[in-house]
This record gives structure tokens, sequence and C-alpha cells, in this order.
């Protein structure tokens, strides 16, 4: 294979995550792929009197930051953006930002449904937007956000991804894999559902226009420019902006019947199809239908992920401990196993705070006993998430009429051995994990598309499969086990 040179083309991609930021560059040749990071910043909510927000501005400046970073490793050809989905800018008449945008782990939005749902039932939703719901849905959160003068001012409302692209370039629109997590998006023709949007009273304005992956986005503003060394007029390309749509383009799957576990913050599990699925009986198992690359669907249910682990070590952080996940894992190798099960889905672990008292608190009141030590919690964590993957990927597979092969295990959670190995045990299928830089590589091979550099989905995940570190996990032990642990965790919450 020919190795990569200063001369290949250079993409840069803005990566933020819940917890962080970075900026990535690509370097992309016929047979080879190498990402390097080259700023990485704290993504870090703030919480003020009217509920907890986005530090947006901190955030931009950070990718500001990356951005001349990469300006000096050499020429950059285009600039893509991913974030997390759901959240939103309002922009006045001005275009000017109206207010910090609000987090989605904020409580206003635990009783909002109930105003949307008085107007539009949840069948007649789905039907149209095929989406989960998840109390923190764009759709919900506008409900708490109408009764605020912010809202009166409104002209323009921009998801995260878009607004970020906005400022970098002053050009207006919505990117359609991030737009489709609003359930203002109709799942079957792929636009803005003029009728939804209607029944709620909403402004038709308020949304810009659609952008696929791969669109020109337009190009630097001056003063971004000046300030990141970036010359003027260097594009900034339409990606995949919700990060697991981006995830799942670099999925370095070859085979039909393959399965997808984007695991972070978020577990997002389920299956890449051509069509969504809208029946009822999908609607009542809570599987959403949200928009992937060339119109494909992404057919998967959110399920707690990585978060349940992260929150208990910030607790034992804050209670003087400094326990490393190194550690951590080891111990959880060596807990009993099954001595605990908790379902991930359970709202209870869905806000910032004392994770491992929760876990208690669940525990207890389904006749268990809590973990005796760290290592036990791990492992309570860890085979609940991988019963979880198993039950959300068994019924999207009913739901779908499709036959399972293999699952994908990408993003972060895929260096995590424990959870590869018992995923594969619990489900009783073979694990591929990998790339655990899932997202910023989908940034980057799709900006490589547009510009031409690669041709369509199957062969940047073959370009991924050939360029990547990939691990390989059989199912082991006693499948007998786990469909015990699996009955105690029971069915997934709706």
């Amino acid at each position: 294979m020919s190795a990569t040179s200063r001369h290949d083309p250079v993409f840069a991609a803005v990566d933020l995550g819940a917890t962080s930021g970075r900026v990535i560059t690509g370097r992309v040749s016929p047979d080879e792929l190498v990402l390097t990071e080259v700023h990485r910043f704290a993504n870090t909510p703030v919480r003020l009197p009217d509920g907890l927000r986005w530090d947006v501005l901190s955030l931009y400046q950070g990718m500001l930051d990356g951005l001349r970073a990469a300006a000096r490793s050499g020429p950059v050809t285009s600039v893509g953006i991913d974030t997390w989905a759901v959240d939103y800018g309002l922009l006045d008449s001005d275009g000017a930002l109206l207010g910090l945008p609000f987090h989605y782990r904020d409580g206003r939005n635990a009783s909002a449904s109930d105003a949307v749902l008085a107007v539009c039932g949840a069948q007649e939703l789905y039907a149209v937007s095929g989406l989960q719901h998840l109390p923190f849905n764009t759709v919900f959160q506008l409900a708490a956000h109408r009764s605020t003068a912010q809202w009166e001012a409104a002209r323009t409302l921009l998801l995260m991804p878009d607004l970020l692209v906005y400022w970098l370039t002053g050009t207006v629109g919505a990117e359609v894999t991030n737009a489709s997590t609003t359930g203002l998006f109709d799942a079957r023709t792929g636009t803005w559902s003029d009728a939804l949007i209607g029944r709620l009273g909403l402004e038709r304005s308020l949304f810009p226009p659609l952008r696929e992956p791969g669109d020109p986005a337009g190009t630097l503003l001056p003063h971004v420019s000046e300030f990141t060394g970036l010359p003027a007029g260097t594009p900034v390309t339409a990606v995949a902006s919700h990060d697991t749509a981006s995830a799942v383009a670099a999925v370095p799957a070859s085979e039909p019947g393959f399965a997808y576990v984007s695991c972070g913050t978020w577990s997002l599990a389920g299956l890449e199809l051509d069509a969504p699925v809208l029946s009822e009986e999908s609607r009542a198992a809570n599987f959403t239908n949200e928009r992937g690359v060339d119109g494909t669907v992404r057919y998967l249910r959110n399920i707690m992920g990585m978060w349940l682990l992260e929150e208990c070590r910030r607790t034992w952080e804050r209670e003087g401990g400094s326990p490393s996940l190194a550690g951590l894992l080891a111990d959880a190798a060596r807990a009993r196993p099954f001595a605990a099960v908790i379902d991930p889905d359970d709202p209870v672990f869905l806000a910032p705070g004392d994770m491992p008292s929760r876990i208690d608190a669940v525990l207890t009141g389904t006749g268990q006993a809590p973990p005796d030590g760290p290592g036990g919690y791990v492992r309570c964590v860890l085979e609940s998430l991988a019963l979880a993957h198993r039950r959300t990927l068994r019924r999207a597979a009913q739901l779908a009429g499709r036959e399972l092969s293999r699952i994908h295990l990408v993003g972060g959670g895929s260096r995590n051995e424990l959870l590869c190995q018992w995923t594969a045990d619990a489900t009783g299928l073979p694990v591929t994990a990998g790339p655990a830089e899932a997202t910023a590589l989908g940034n980057v091979l799709l900006q490589a598309r547009a510009h031409g550099l690669v041709g369509g989905t199957a062969d940047t995940r073959r370009l991924v499969a050939r360029t990547q570190e990939l691990r390989h996990y059989t199912p082991q032990g006693d499948p007998g086990a786990w469909d015990r642990a699996a009955d105690r965790l029971g069915p997934a919450r709706v």
C-alpha cells in the first residue's frame, strides 16, 4: 500500500460530543486514511438561574482554536462539523443568537411533551416523523421554550451543528441527519413536515432549507479566515452532522444483515434500512427512524450508554477517589457475574449526579443487593448494557424483518473489551469492534467523497476496513446465563 504524503488532501473534522470537542485532521488517499487530533477542548454545560445551558461560545472558540491548529499542519481542503442531536439556538431578525442553547438534560423537558401530545397524539407524530419518544426531542423542547421572550423574538431555528456552520460561513441551512431528530421531519419524504409544523402552531419560516451530507455549506467568512489562518474561500462541507449518522457511515461492514452499536455517552443500537418502519408495533416499541447518508434510515433506539459508568467515576472522584478506568475494568472482570442487573433506560439515570446511589436505589427496589465496591458497579453497568444491546437489536430485527449476522460496535465504547465481549456473549453474535474514531472518520470521508476522492458508502466502508484497527469477538460462555439475566432485565421501556 502506498503511504500518505503531505500532498494528499487534508480535511478538518470538528467533532463535538457531550463532554468534549475535538478538531481532527484527516489525510485521505486511495489506500490510507490517517487521522490526527490537533486540538481538544472541554464541553462544560453551565447551570444558569433559568436552567442548564450549553456554553456554545466556548465551544465556538475551541473550534476556532482547533481550526487554527489544523491550518498550521498544512493546507486544508474543507471543514465539516458534527455534534449531538436535538438541541438548537434561536436567531433574531438580525441573525444574533438569543441566549445560550438549552441542554437536553435540562429539567424543563420533563413535562413539555404533554403540551405537544395534547395537540398531536403519539400515533400521529410517529406516523409522520417515525421518531422514538424521548422527553428531550426538539419538538418537545420547543413547547417548553414558547412561553419566553426569546421565542417571541426568534426568526430562525438552527440545530447545534448548523449554528456553528452559520457562524463560520454566514449561511443558513439544516442538515437532514440532524433535522430528522427534531420530530418535525417527515420520515417518508425526507423534508420538513409542514403539516406537523402547522398543527403545532409553529412558524414555518423558523426552519431553514435542508442540506444533504456532501452539499456545500458556504465558505469561511473573512474574519474566520484571518483568525484561523485558513485561506479565504476555504469551503465548509455539510457532513452527516448528527454524530451517530457520521459514525454509521464509517461502519466497516461488508456483509448484509449487519447491526451496529455506536457506543459513547449513549449507545445507539440498530440497523441501516432503505425505508422507515412506521408501524404501530414499531411505535409501541419506541424505535426511531432517523436519516442516514444517501437517504438510508437509521432504525434504532437510544440506550443510556457509557454515561452510567462516567457518572459513577465522577461521583467517586468527588468523594476523594481517583480510580483509573483500567483498574476498574480489571476489578469488574473479577466481580461475580450477574450479581446485579439494571435497566439502563430507567429515566432515573438521565440527569447528572450521584450515579452509584441511584443504582443502589433501583437495585434495592427490585430486590437485588447493591454492589460492594466499584468493580461490582462497573460489572453491573457493563453487563446491563450488553443485555440492553441484545434486547434492542433482537427487537429491531424482528420489527424490520431482518436476520442479523454480525454486530459492529463503534465509537469510544469499542475500546472497552469487556463490553465488546459481553455484547457478543449476550447476543450470540460475532462482534467487530472499531473504529473507535468512527464519527470523525465518517465526517472526513463524507468531505472526501464530496470532493471526488472516494466513492460511495460501500467504497468508504471498505477503506475503513482496510486502514483502521479492528478487533473481533466471538460468543463465549454459557448462553443460558445470559438468557436468565435477560429475563431479569425485562422488556424495554416505552
